[in-house]
């Protein structure tokens, strides 16, 4: 990796018109991708139990939860197989092309979820197909996030990087805030009994209308500057992954270990708490009524949007490794206090225990999509970010739910999960603070930009 500055100069007019479309159509992308993901983690908290597990809940209600919340993790066992094919590709073709497929392949899958019959119409195929529009959610998102973060770093300036990176950052607790919020209205809206038989549905169908609109935004947006000069250069490598894995399995390693505290926590913040907080009593659960909650678990969605937008902001000026210390240092102090707080179940504790959670969350989650950039040269940068994040997510998020949910049940007490995510910080703490500061690395490979201005000197302006 060159650590030679890029300048930094002014920018024409043209370019900062180009940085806001950019801007825009990673965040709006992220943002459906995410709630058409979200929508899934909160009903598995929620119905699907019940739904599609049907003779299992009748028998053994809490089982049937933990099968719920492994339809949630199963998924990420794809994001790699996505990150590969989307990271190979994108690499080739285009990063553009990948983010508007991923997109549609998303959102096709969460209005399939949206429509499909439940156990008690077709059987065993209602779990079976279940899963396989899951599995697909799983293969689109591997692909999704880094496309959309490298979009958003490699147009940046050099010295907003992290601000920039942080765009598609934001696009989580947006997507979590959207879903969040749809759900709410749609539970608050009409009986228990009406929402379990077809209100669920509606934050699922209301995909469709997020995707056109997300398309519309994306397909507006240029292609990276850096991959325009990598498609002219004469001598680009035919097989980006298999160089990633010869040069960089070190830095593959290093991306899926800073992350995997993070996305443990951010999903416990997703699915587990409501779920947790709002099960009956004498099914483990807190007995909380959900309106509150969902509120309350809004509110710490908004928390997380601004403390991730200025992790990257100040990942410019402090670095990124430094941000990411910070973050980790606060998740690790709360990890345990936070849960002591939330079975109080007082509703005005637990949205502190969520929101303070959100402090940490989000300066360890804004640095991400530009340190990762900044970590892997410009030909296998895409397959890079991607295959580490994707690994990150199934050690961390991946089954961090289900997780929750064994440690409860085998010790009685949520004090287990809180030392299970602190002993996820110490290994993403020691793992960032591996890596040498990246902020100010140049993000083109220095030989073949100087071989592509020989060969295109008309650029060389």
């Amino acid at each position: 990796m060159s650590t030679t500055e890029e300048p930094a100069g002014a920018l024409p007019q043209a370019t900062r018109q180009e940085e806001r479309k950019v801007l825009a159509g990673t965040l709006v992308g992220t943002t459906i991708e995410w709630y058409d993901f979200f929508i899934y983690a909160q009903a598995a908290g929620l119905v699907l139990a019940g739904l599609y597990f049907a003779p299992l809940a009748e028998e053994n209600a809490a089982l049937a939860q933990i099968i719920s919340w492994a339809t949630l993790g199963i998924s990420f066992l794809f994001r790699p197989l996505g990150a590969i094919v989307a990271g190979h590709l994108g690499d080739r073709l285009g990063r553009k092309k990948m983010l508007v497929f991923t997109l549609v392949t998303m959102g096709a899958a969460t209005t399939l979820i949206g429509l499909l019959p439940a156990y008690a119409q077709i059987g065993v195929w209602a779990p079976i197909l279940l899963v396989l529009f899951r599995i697909l959610q799983g293969f689109s998102a591997g692909g999704e996030w880094g496309g959309a973060a490298l979009m958003s770093v490699e147009h940046a300036p050099r010295d907003r990087r992290g601000y920039f990176g942080a765009y598609p950052q934001i696009g989580v607790p947006c997507g979590m805030i959207l879903a969040t919020a749809v759900m709410f209205i749609a539970t608050s809206s009409m009986s228990q009994e009406a929402f379990l038989a077809w209100g669920w549905r509606i934050p699922f169908l209301c995909s469709v209308l997020l995707i056109v609109v997300g398309y519309l935004i994306r397909r507006a947006v240029d292609e990276s500057p850096v991959f325009k000069e990598m498609l002219l250069r004469k001598k680009e490598s035919a097989t980006p992954l298999g160089q990633l894995f010869r040069h960089n399995s070190k830095e593959v390693i290093l991306t899926a270990l800073i992350f995997i505290a993070n996305n443990a926590a951010g999903y416990l913040l997703i699915a587990f708490f409501s779920s947790y907080a709002t099960r009956p009593v004498q099914a483990g659960g807190l007995g909380m009524d959900r309106g509150p909650v969902l509120l309350a678990t809004i509110v710490a969605a908004f928390g997380w949007l601004i403390f991730t937008l200025f992790g990257g902001m100040i990942s410019d000026r402090l670095g990124r490794i430094r941000t990411f210390q910070i973050g980790y240092a606060l998740l690790l102090v709360w990890a345990v206090p936070m849960f002591l707080l939330i079975d109080t179940a007082n509703i005005l504790w637990f949205a502190v225990a969520a929101f303070v959670l959100t402090i940490g969350l989000g300066l360890s989650y804004g640095p991400q999509s530009a340190l990762y950039a900044e970590m892997f040269p410009v030909n296998v940068r895409y397959s890079g970010v991607s295959i580490g994040y994707a690994i990150g997510a199934i050690l961390g998020g991946a089954f961090a739910p289900l997780v929750a949910e064994l440690l409860l049940a085998e010790t009685g007490t949520t004090v287990s999960i809180g030392i299970y995510i602190a002993a996820l910080c110490i290994v993403s703490l020691i793992a960032v603070s591996v890596v040498k500061e990246t902020r100010g690395a140049n993000l083109r490979v220095e030989e073949a930009h100087q071989e592509y201005l020989r060969t295109h000197p008309e650029a060389a302006q």
